[in-house]
């Protein structure tokens, strides 16, 4: 079988090489390689494209790209649209990449920091154990703090509209000398009584 390319179906250098690079970075995100290409291509794409689309502009198998299109789904990073006059399915990404960084946070924290919560509040509920050394014990204490606090936070910064979010981001070293201000003023006022 001959490969045909339409000329229309090439990829601009500049969106290839962004398609290949996040591609390379989806290995170091724990991502399968394609399933990172799709999601460039998608995020590039000034239209809705088929699996017959990707398939062909990314050189690969339509099997391949069916199973990625599945975990892009699952992960609310790309939505099936309908096309008028045209009954296959085809594909956007979220484009919104505060929307896509609390989809692939979300995500995450469900597959990896909700199931290592809950392994500390069982690990908590025998804690007092008198097998368990005070050095284990602070241990899972200090754990399970931080674990709590972070997924505390997480579960606050879901309410806070993402431009109060951005400005705080922006603000940066700001935020850590007014933290630092703060902290040396109540040292004198604990200091003061």
């Amino acid at each position: 079988m001959t490969e045909t390319t339409n000329e229309s179906d090439k990829l601009p250098t500049a969106v290839e090489a962004f398609v290949l690079h996040w591609g390379d970075l989806g290995g170091q995100w724990g991502v399968n390689r394609s399933v990172a290409q799709i999601q460039a291509l998608l995020l590039l794409s000034e239209r809705p494209l088929t699996a017959e689309d990707i398939a062909d502009r990314l050189g690969m198998a339509r099997s391949n790209v069916s199973n990625s299109l599945k975990e892009l789904l699952n992960w609310k990073l790309v939505m099936r649209v309908p096309v008028l006059g045209d009954r296959r399915d085809h594909y956007v990404a979220e484009t919104d990449m505060w929307q896509m960084a609390s989809k692939v946070a979300q995500g995450r924290k469900q597959r990896e920091i909700d199931p290592m919560v809950a392994a500390l509040h069982a690990a908590m509920a025998h804690v007092d154990d008198p097998k368990i050394s005070k050095t284990v014990r602070d241990r899972l204490h200090n754990m399970h703090d931080f674990v709590t606090t972070v997924d505390n936070w997480y579960n606050q910064m879901l309410h806070v509209p993402p431009a109060q979010i951005m400005r705080l981001i922006r603000l940066g070293s700001k935020v850590i000398n007014l933290l630092k201000f703060v902290s040396r003023k109540d040292s004198s006022a604990e200091g003061e009584s």
